[in-house]
C-alpha cells in the first residue's frame, strides 16, 4: 500500500524559508513523476514541482521559478521541497503526490494525472 507522508509546515514571515518533506512507503515508481502540489483557500489546486522519481529533470511552475527546490533523496525515500523567499501569496495546504502514469513531462504539474496522495500540510506566510 502506497503512503505518502508531508511534514515541515507551519507559519512564517514573507521573505523566510521551510522545508517540506515526503516520506514514501510501498512505492516504487522509478521513472515516474512525482511531486508538490498545493491548494489555497477557495482555489483550485496546483502544481508547484515535480520531478522523475531516480531522475535529475525538475520542472516548476513559474510562479515558483527561482525560488522553490525540489530534490528527492532515494536512500530515505524522501521527497523535499526547499521554499526560499516565501510570498504570502505562497500560503497553501502543500501536497505530496506520485503517480504511475508515463507522463509526457509537459503534463506533470496537472494534478489529474495523479494516483498517490498525501494528507497535506499547511504553509501560511504572513506578510
Amino acid at each position: 500500500q502506497v503512503q505518502l507522508v508531508e511534514s515541515g509546515g507551519g507559519s512564517v514571515q514573507a521573505g523566510g524559508s521551510l522545508r517540506l518533506s515526503c516520506a514514501c512507503s510501498g512505492y516504487t515508481g522509478s521513472g515516474y513523476f512525482m511531486g508538490w502540489f498545493r491548494q489555497a483557500p477557495g482555489k483550485e489546486r496546483e502544481g508547484v514541482a515535480t520531478l522523475v522519481d531516480g531522475g535529475t529533470t525538475t520542472y516548476y511552475d513559474d510562479s515558483v521559478k527561482g525560488r522553490f527546490t525540489i530534490s528527492q533523496d532515494n536512500a530515505k525515500n524522501t521527497l523535499y521541497l526547499q521554499m526560499n523567499s516565501l510570498k504570502p501569496e505562497d500560503t497553501a495546504v502543500y501536497y505530496c503526490a506520485a503517480t504511475r502514469i508515463i507522463l509526457p513531462p509537459v503534463y506533470s504539474l496537472d494534478s489529474k494525472y495523479y494516483n498517490y496522495w498525501g494528507q497535506g500540510t499547511q504553509v501560511t506566510v504572513s506578510s
